[in-house]
């Protein structure tokens, strides 16, 4: 079964492939009771936006889901496919932009694509698993350094350099632009200084940084100032754009090197009419609305700030992704959320043992621009509760609450 799997008839549709029902926002139903919901990458509040909800509804009317008909490359293309593109790469301050059907999908391919056997890659410890996946095709070298651990990168670019002289190969570098679980920030700045020492290419995994970091939301790579530094970008609709689909941008010669040498693309239905539209829909709103972003951080600040306040232990996010540290076994974590959820009305994802370290419970939140400071305020109270019911040992039962078995 798996390390999740064999925990499946005590955690199935509870804990794990939960549903929560009715509009997408910060209150939803679960189980028939209505739940404060913080565990939606709802980050701009885009899913139910009316502007994005008319365009989406008038591009199903319009083009149905079946068009266009048939892979890209053969009978797939439009000139929206075009326009997307083009204005995601100048979003994103590349040259050329490509579209994906799906995140996960998109990054194995990417790394499939970019790695011969002769080249070398370099990657963060903590890299999502779409990377690890990627990485598991490549048939040549790869080092791993602990994650934005700098002085360990240096290393083993340094390890790499020498191996690819003798391959004949050449060095990529993957990191996250926003790490999803942790919150915290790739250390683009200091990867992309390293430049001047190394000879490599870098790709970077936004998903949780596109239409939330930087000045205009372009990403990771503008809030650090760093966008040209960033040779291949990956970005995905699931998050901000609340969609389905991603991009990846870059320069033009690697873009359409990618373009034809992606299987997962060559080979697969081109991306719905329908999404097409409604991703151009919401990089406008994106672009000309600043102010959801500017609510998503008041949130964020807010919520970040108070479970600081209250002494919680929020790692090391620097982005609206947060973490919520607590001591205690996957019993105590499945009883504390149990609890959150059907005596404070309270929904979020739970983490715990064997997905991370045993004795550690991880609840982590995503704040979006249609909470409320009133949603956070009765949040952190809520928190500061179960905290104190989780240090007088009230969850240590040693089983999962009865109701669940």
């Amino acid at each position: 079964m798996g390390p999740l799997g064999q925990y499946a008839s005590q955690v199935h549709g509870y804990f794990t492939f939960p549903k929560l029902e009715g509009e997408i926002s910060n209150r939803m139903v679960f189980q028939g009771k209505e739940k404060l919901v913080w565990s939606l990458n709802n980050y701009l509040g885009l899913a139910n936006h009316p502007e994005v909800r008319k365009a989406d509804a008038e591009a199903a009317r319009e083009y149905g889901l079946a068009l266009p008909m048939g892979a890209r490359m053969m009978s797939g293309q439009t000139d929206l496919h075009e326009q997307l593109e083009n204005e995601l790469a100048e979003f994103t301050g590349k040259e050329a932009a490509y579209l994906l059907n799906y995140g996960y999908q998109g990054m194995v391919s990417i790394i499939d694509s970019m790695l011969e056997r002769q080249d070398v890659v370099v990657y963060d410890s903590e890299s999502h698993a779409c990377i690890i996946d990627g990485l598991r095709m490549h048939m040549g070298k790869r080092f791993v350094y602990p994650h934005n651990d700098m002085v360990s990168l240096r290393k083993q670019l340094e390890r790499a350099t020498k191996m690819a002289r003798n391959t004949g190969g050449g060095i990529l570098v993957i990191t996250e632009g926003v790490f999803g679980m942790s919150g915290d920030l790739g250390k683009l700045d200091e990867i992309v200084a390293m430049k001047e020492d190394f000879d490599f290419r870098l790709l970077v995994d936004d998903a949780h940084g596109i239409g939330v970091m930087g000045k205009t939301g372009a990403g990771a790579g503008e809030h650090f100032g760093v966008q040209d530094g960033v040779d291949l970008y990956f970005g995905t609709f699931a998050k901000a754009f609340s969609s389905i689909g991603a991009f990846v941008s870059g320069p033009q010669e690697v873009i359409t090197y990618l373009m034809y040498n992606m299987r997962s693309q060559i080979y697969a239905k081109s991306l719905p009419m329908p999404l097409v539209v409604g991703a151009l829909k919401r990089l406008e709103l994106i672009r000309t609305q600043p102010a959801l972003r500017e609510k998503l951080w008041t949130i964020a600040n807010a919520l970040q700030n108070g479970l600081k306040k209250r002494g919680f232990n929020t790692g090391n996010t620097e982005s609206p992704v947060t973490p919520v540290v607590l001591s205690g076994d996957t019993p105590e974590g499945t009883n504390l959320t149990h609890d959150l959820r059907e005596n404070f009305n309270i929904f979020c994802s739970v983490v715990a043992y064997p997905v991370i370290p045993k004795g550690m419970i991880i609840l982590r939140l995503i704040p979006t621009a249609v909470h409320t400071l009133e949603d956070v305020e009765y949040t952190v109270d809520s928190f500061s509760r179960v905290k104190d019911k989780l240090d007088s040992g009230a969850y240590a039962t040693g089983k999962i609450v009865d109701v669940l078995l």
